[in-house]
C-alpha cells in the first residue's frame, strides 16, 4: 500500500478560496453583470459565509449553494459573477466527492462567465476558477498561466495564492510555492492560510513547523468541514512521522465532526493497518471509497488485501482503480501519476515509465513524479537511468519513507550497498509502517545487505529546520 500523500485526482485545489472571491461579487451592487440574489436562509447562506472566508462548506451546504445558483442562472443567464461562482462550486464539489463529471460542468460554467464578461475586461473570478479547475485536472502549467495573470493584475487578491501554491507544487517549483505561501499568510490570516503553509513546510522537510501550523489551523478553522480537513492534515503529518496512534486521534476527531469524511477514513485505515487491525482498516477503506472513490484509495486497499494474501480482493480493487482512471480521463483529468504507480508494481512498468516521461516533458517535475519515474525505470530494468530521479525525489526536502526505500532498492541493484543500506534504514526510521507490502521487503533487504562496514562513514542525518516558533 503506497501511503505517500501524492496527488490523487485532486489534492487541495484551492477551489474553496476561488469560490470565496466569486461570492464576494455576488452581493447587491457588485460588479457582476446581472446582480445577484440576496443570501438565502439556511444551508445556502451558511455555505456563502464559509466560502467567503476561504473555508470549506459541508457537502450538503455546497450542494444547496449549487442548486440555488443553478436556479438563479436559469432566470438570469447574463450574470457573469454567478456563473463564475457556480463554476468554482463545481470544482470544489468534484474535489470533495470524487465525481470528476463536476469538472466538465465547471468548465462550461466558467466559459459562460467569460462569454458574458471576458478576462480582458477584468473577469478575474472566472479566470481564477479556470486555474483551480486546471489544478484539479492535473494540468499545472495551465493553472500557473491563469493564476499568474490574475496575480499580475491584482497582486493583493489573496484567493490567487492557494491556486498558485498548488500549481507550483505540481510543477516541482517549491521555491515559488514557498513565496506564494508567505504572501498568502501576509494577505490573509486564519486557518485556511495556515493549513496551506503547513503543506509547503512539509514539502521542505520542516516537519515541526508544519505540525505547529497544522495545529494552529485546527484551532482557527471556521466550520466543522474545515476543521475536519485540518485535522486530517494533522493526522497525515503524524502518520508520515510513523506515529499511527497519534494519527488515529486526529482522524477520529475529524470523523466525529464530519462522519464519512473520506480523507480521514482513508488515513485511519492506514493507521489501523499499521497497528495490525487489518479488518478495521479494510472496513474504513471501503467507507472511504464509497464516499470518495479515488483511484489512490483503491490502490492502497488493493495492496493491503495483497499483503494479506487475498489476491482476488486485491484484483477487485485494482479493477476499480482502472475504471476510475478511465472515467476521470473522459472528464479531462490527468491520472498519470496514480496509474503509473499501479502499473510499476502490479502491471506494466515500461508503460508506467513512458507515461511518466511524458509528464516530465510537460514540466510536471514534482518530487512525486520524480520518485515514481525513477521507480518505474528501475522496475522496467533500467536502474542506472532511475537513480538520478530517485536522488532528485529524496533531496528536495520532503521526508518520505517511500522515496527513501525506492532509492535504496535502486542503489542496491547498482551495487552501491552502503548508500542502499542507509536509505532503506532511513525509510524504516521515518515510518516503519509505510506500506504493508514494502515495509516487510525493506526489512528483508536490510537483512540481506548485512551489517555495515565498521570503517564506512555514517549516514548523514536529514537536516531538520530549527523551530521558528
Amino acid at each position: 500500500m503506497k501511503t505517500e500523500r501524492v496527488p490523487r485526482i485532486v489534492l487541495g485545489t484551492g477551489a474553496a478560496m476561488v469560490l470565496a472571491g466569486a461570492l464576494a461579487l455576488c452581493l447587491p451592487g457588485g460588479p457582476g453583470g446581472g446582480g445577484a440574489p440576496p443570501p438565502a436562509p439556511g444551508p445556502v447562506a451558511r455555505a456563502e459565509t464559509a466560502v467567503r472566508a476561504g473555508a470549506q462548506a459541508s457537502l450538503p451546504e455546497l450542494a444547496a449553494l449549487i442548486g440555488d445558483r443553478e436556479r438563479w442562472l436559469r432566470a438570469h443567464p447574463r450574470d457573469d459573477a454567478a456563473w463564475a461562482e457556480l463554476g468554482g462550486a463545481y470544482v470544489e464539489r468534484g474535489g470533495r466527492d470524487g465525481d470528476t463529471a463536476s469538472y466538465v460542468r465547471a468548465e462550461s460554467a466558467l466559459k459562460r462567465s467569460l462569454a458574458v464578461w471576458p478576462a480582458a475586461r477584468g473577469n478575474a473570478d472566472a479566470r481564477l476558477g479556470l486555474a483551480a479547475l486546471a489544478n484539479a485536472r492535473g494540468d499545472f502549467r495551465t493553472a500557473r498561466v491563469h493564476a499568474e495573470a490574475v496575480r499580475k493584475e491584482q497582486p493583493r487578491r489573496w484567493q490567487t495564492y492557494p491556486v498558485l501554491i498548488d500549481a507550483y507544487s505540481g510543477l516541482g517549483d517549491y521555491v515559488s510555492a514557498g513565496r506564494a505561501a508567505d504572501r498568502l499568510r501576509k494577505l490573509r490570516a486564519g486557518g485556511p492560510a495556515l493549513s496551506r503553509a503547513s503543506l509547503v513546510y512539509r514539502d521542505k522537510g520542516w516537519r515541526e513547523d508544519a505540525s505547529a501550523l497544522a495545529y494552529d489551523a485546527v484551532a482557527l478553522a471556521g466550520t466543522p468541514a474545515e476543521k475536519a480537513a485540518c485535522l486530517a492534515r494533522l493526522g497525515d503529518l503524524a502518520w508520515e512521522r510513523g506515529e499511527p496512534r497519534e494519527a488515529l486521534g486526529s482522524y477520529g476527531t475529524a470523523l466525529e465532526l464530519v462522519p464519512g469524511h473520506a480523507p480521514s477514513l482513508a488515513g485511519r485505515a492506514r493507521a489501523l493497518a499499521a497497528l495490525g487491525r487489518e479488518e478495521d482498516a479494510l472496513r474504513d477503506y471501503g467507507a472511504a471509497l464509497e464516499a470518495q472513490p479515488l483511484p489512490q484509495y483503491a490502490l492502497e486497499a488493493g495492496e493491503l488485501y495483497e499483503s494479506l494474501g487475498l489476491d482476488g480482493d486485491a484484483q477487485t480493487q485494482y479493477a476499480m482503480l482502472r475504471a476510475r482512471v478511465s472515467e476521470a480521463g473522459t472528464h479531462g483529468v490527468n491520472t498519470a501519476l496514480v496509474l503509473a504507480r499501479y502499473e510499476a508494481d502490479h502491471g506494466d512498468p515500461e508503460s508506467a515509465a513512458r507515461r511518466l516521461r511524458a509528464e516530465w516533458a510537460k514540466g510536471h517535475r514534482s518530487v512525486h513524479v520524480a520518485d515514481a519515474l525513477g521507480w518505474a525505470l528501475y522496475r522496467s530494468g533500467d536502474a542506472k537511468e532511475a537513480l538520478p530521479y530517485a536522488r532528485r525525489a529524496t533531496e528536495q526536502g520532503l521526508r518520505s519513507a517511500l522515496f527513501a526505500y525506492h532509492r535504496g532498492q535502486i542503489e542496491r541493484e547498482l551495487g552501491e550497498y552502503g548508500p542502499a543500506r542507509r536509505h532503506i534504514e532511513e525509510a524504516l526510521r521515518i515510518n516503519p509502517y509505510f506500506s504493508p507490502l514494502l515495509a516487510p521487503r525493506a526489512r528483508r533487504a536490510l537483512t540481506a545487505l548485512g551489517e555495515p562496514d565498521a570503517d564506512a562513514p555514517s549516514a548523514p542525518r536529514h537536516p531538520e529546520r530549527p523551530r521558528s516558533r
